[in-house]
């Protein structure tokens, strides 16, 4: 009898690949085989964030109930940047932990499970030429690296202190990752990375003449690859090549993340952002002017220090000159070895808490019109998740959730779908003939 692991992954799309390399690695290597069942874990591994406070609160009351649930015997992991910022830290607090493994250190993971008490979290590791074993959640997408860290100094951001300084992926390594699961059946590849468009300034391996909009170009190439999206650009780097490549070419999803974090200039400054409101707003009316279709999601940090009534009112004039078809949005947290957590003037809680929700409401009512736009219209959807009442559910290009009565016949397939029923975040439809 094999060996069983239960991981939980917290945070983002990143968190969520390095887990799928956890899996294989332990898997196709070390003779696990995956559980949803807690109770019956030989390794239990959770896989954490730290960009904002409640993640890293919800670490050890998640790790207590893992301890009090294992079984005998049963390992208990922490991976990921809380690991890589607190390491020791962790295994004071709590001494069940078995092994803390930083997000930098993903590919040691055959290692630390067999040193007690071990702890490698070093952000200088490089990674970036690693071929990883196989693993895939969802057989019809593939989430693959292009590059490793940071090297923006975003003053609120802890994630330069737990992956490290920003290395590119070699080009050959990625195309070959993409095609593999491409002829695996997975039409839609999903390139990650911090600034996904400062791919290419630097190499561990050799010094390489190549950007983010010379990788779109190589991965559209793969016959087999159908749609491609990425995350997450920065709006500094949002120059006209590449935003013509995200116009021009077919392949690519016209569904753009824009990381606006605060609509004034002052406030962008102060978190060393590197662009304007004005930038912001000249690229964001340039993509729609040249992809009336595309959604745009962004980020919203309200209550920044030093944040005023008017610099608020900035950010709302961005959201409403936009149109966001998606904000995530939330109340500024002071991270530990972030500059910002020492500015003064930190924005009382309740100040900042009534702006997030007249920020919130504000976008639903803005949802409400947006949606409404949609009825009647027809989308290429491809199909990849059932849902319950014997729905299926896929996206449309430009990442509208759209679902229809059918069964699983129809994942794996792209199909056109005319909109029916509308809501805030979700479309309803029928499937045309």
């Amino acid at each position: 009898m094999g060996k069983k692991l239960y991981i939980e992954t917290l945070g983002c799309a990143m968190n969520v690949r390095d887990s799928e390399h956890i899996i294989a690695e332990l898997t196709q290597k070390e003779d696990f085989s995956l559980t949803d069942r807690l109770e019956e874990a030989d390794l239990i591994l959770i896989n954490t964030c730290s960009v904002r406070e409640k993640p890293v609160h919800k670490l050890f009351s998640e790790i207590g109930y893992f301890n009090k649930k294992k079984k005998e015997g049963a390992k208990i992991g922490v991976c990921g940047c809380t690991a890589s910022h607190l390491g020791e830290e962790i295994i004071k607090k709590a001494p069940y932990v078995s092994f803390v493994l930083g997000a930098r250190n993903v590919s040691k993971i055959t290692e630390v499970i067999k040193k007690p008490k071990a702890v490698e979290v070093d952000i200088d590791y490089d990674e970036s030429t690693y071929a990883f074993s196989d693993f895939r959640s969802s057989p019809y997408k593939a989430f693959v690296n292009i590059s490793i860290g940071c090297d923006k100094k975003c003053t609120f951001c802890i994630v330069p202190n737990t992956r490290g300084e920003e290395i590119s992926i070699p080009p050959e390594l990625i195309v070959q990752e993409a095609r593999k699961a491409a002829k695996n059946g997975a039409k839609e590849v999903f390139l990650l990375g911090q600034n996904v468009n400062n791919y290419g300034r630097r190499f561990s391996d050799k010094e390489r003449n190549i950007d983010f909009t010379d990788l779109l170009k190589m991965v559209s190439e793969i016959e087999e690859v159908k749609r491609i999206r990425f995350t997450s650009p920065h709006p500094l780097h949002m120059d006209d090549r590449f935003l013509e490549e995200f116009a021009n070419n077919p392949k690519i999803c016209k569904s753009m993340h824009m990381p606006l974090q605060s609509g004034s200039t002052r406030i962008l400054r102060a978190m060393k952002r590197g662009y304007t409101k004005e930038w912001f707003l000249d690229r964001a009316m340039k993509l729609r002017e040249m992809v009336p279709d595309v959604h745009i999601s962004t980020d919203i940090i309200v209550g920044f220090p030093g944040e005023s009534d008017e610099d608020f009112v900035d950010t709302i004039d961005v959201v409403q000159k936009v149109g966001f078809e998606q904000i995530f949005s939330f109340k500024y947290s002071p991270r530990p070895l972030t500059p910002a957590k020492d500015y003064p003037n930190q924005v009382d809680d309740a100040v900042a808490s009534k702006r997030l929700s007249y920020l919130q409401d504000l976008h639903l009512s803005m949802l409400d019109t947006i949606s409404q736009k949609e009825l009647g219209k027809v989308y290429e959807v491809y199909f990849e998740e059932l849902k319950p009442g014997g729905y299926v559910a896929g996206r449309s290009s430009n990442n509208w959730i759209i679902k229809v009565k059918g069964s699983e016949e129809l994942l794996g397939k792209f199909v056109n779908v005319k909109i029916t029923k509308t809501g805030r975040l979700s479309l309803e439809g029928e499937v045309l003939a």
